[in-house]
Formats: C-alpha cells, structure tokens, sequence
C-alpha cells in the first residue's frame, strides 16, 4: 500500500500544512505546482526534502485559482486546460531536476480532481497532457471516474485512490466539503477504514452503507488539522497488520 498527501501548499509568508514532518510518514508526495498553491521556493524546498526521504513526488496540477486553493469549478477550454496541465508538470519536473528527483505520476486538485469524475471533455484534456508530457507517468485518481478511464483507454497507468479522511456518498464520490461528513479527523477512525478498505474492500459511506473500494493508494490531506497525527496513525496500523508501504510509482532517481 502507498500513503500520499498533498504537501508544498504554503506560499510566500503563509504557511499550510507541517510538510516536513509528513515527509517523514508518506511514501508519496502531492506536491502543489503554482497554480492552486506553492510558489517557487517552497516547492523547491518540498522536493528537496522529498528526494532525501526517498519519498516520490507527483505533480498535483489543478485550476489556475490561487485565491480559491483550486477549489472552485473553472469552465475552461479543454485545449486550454491541457496546456495549463503541460506546463505545471514541466515546472515541478524542472524543480525535482534540480532537488535530485523527478515527477513520477500525477494527481489532479482539488475541484478539477472532482470535476473530472465526471466531466468527459476536461477529463480528456488532463490525460492528454500527461500523455504528452511523458506517458509513462500514472496517474492517481478517484475508482470509477471518467479521468481513469480516460487514461486507460489512452495507455497510461492508472492507480485507484482512497481518501483515508474524507467521507464517502453511496455512490463511491467524496461527500463535498460543504456538507456534513465531509471529512474525518480522528486518527483512530482513519486507520480502521484503511485497514477495512485493505482487508475487506469496503467504507461505509455517509449513509451507513458499505461502498466496494479497492486501491493501491490511500490519501491523508496535508491542510487537515490533526493530518500528522493521522498519517503517523494511518501508517502505524499498516505496519501493525502487516502490510508493507512503498510509493506505487518506485523510488526516485
């Protein structure tokens, strides 16, 4: 099993997340590309800091929407869109280079990683990008999504995601921020539905249904108050049930 969070998210003088500590627990790294957060120096830094720690980086590449953290819907133009992710994934790519890594698979933000469960055409233009850019790189993304399928079809890797502290509607998408269940903040309760997610393939949804999940990566959200405190958990009961961590993308270069 891998565990990836979102880190490399602070900009300028505002700090989010404790990305050196969860460097520390993560064998993968979502780490910001400029457009919904990061700038230059942090990334530089979070990339430097993943390459010591062998934790491999991906290029989370969402909408050009700084002020709304990349979660807010933007009916961009497919062409567009796929320009927008080329040219994140080139900029991180470019850092990793210079931190002594590179970018092994990429993962969607935010309201473009929720858009494209559904949304054909911008799910189209994401796989196209990677599949300009490189496509050997996999992508990480939401079981059952119009963006997985996508990039199967086009040849890429995909790799099925489950969101550790994020609440599940019965349909298998995440419940929305907004609403109530939306996420989850107990370390003890993560860890059982990772371990239940591992073991028997199942999370109950909001509704108290079980909802059929299999992944090879499990999420913790960086910006989560308490995210530390639930990837140290997380990780600890994996290794307790005997299950082995890795980064399903390999170790970096």
């Amino acid at each position: 099993m891998d565990l990836n969070s979102d880190v490399g998210e602070s900009f300028g003088r505002w700090t989010l997340g404790d990305d050196e500590t969860m460097l520390t627990l993560v064998t993968s790294a979502n780490v910001a590309c400029g457009f919904h957060a990061g700038d230059p120096s942090t990334l530089r830094r979070t990339c430097t800091a993943a390459a010591r720690g062998g934790v491999a980086v991906g290029a989370q590449v969402g909408y050009r929407d700084l002020a709304g953290f990349g979660r807010r819907f933007i009916d961009v133009a497919p062409s567009e869109l796929t320009d927008d992710v080329i040219y994140q994934i080139g900029a991180l790519d470019g850092i990793c280079r210079v931190a002594g890594t590179r970018v092994r698979y990429v993962k969607p933000h935010g309201a473009l990683y929720n858009t494209i469960v559904h949304h054909e055409a911008q799910a189209a233009a994401v796989v196209e990008a990677v599949r300009a850019y490189d496509p050997a790189l996999p992508v990480l993304g939401l079981p059952g999504s119009a963006f997985l399928a996508a990039a199967g079809k086009a040849g890429l890797r995909t790799v099925h995601e489950f969101f550790a502290d994020r609440g599940y509607t019965p349909g298998g998408t995440l419940v929305p921020r907004s609403e109530p269940g939306a996420l989850l903040h107990d370390p003890a309760e993560v860890t059982a539905r990772v371990l239940r997610m591992v073991t028997d393939g199942v999370v109950a949804a909001v509704d108290g249904t079980d909802v059929p999940v299999e992944a090879e990566s499990a999420c913790v959200h960086g910006d989560s108050p308490g995210a530390v405190a639930m990837a140290a958990a997380v990780r600890a009961g994996l290794a307790d049930a005997g299950v082995p961590l890795r980064p399903f993308a390999g170790k970096p270069a």
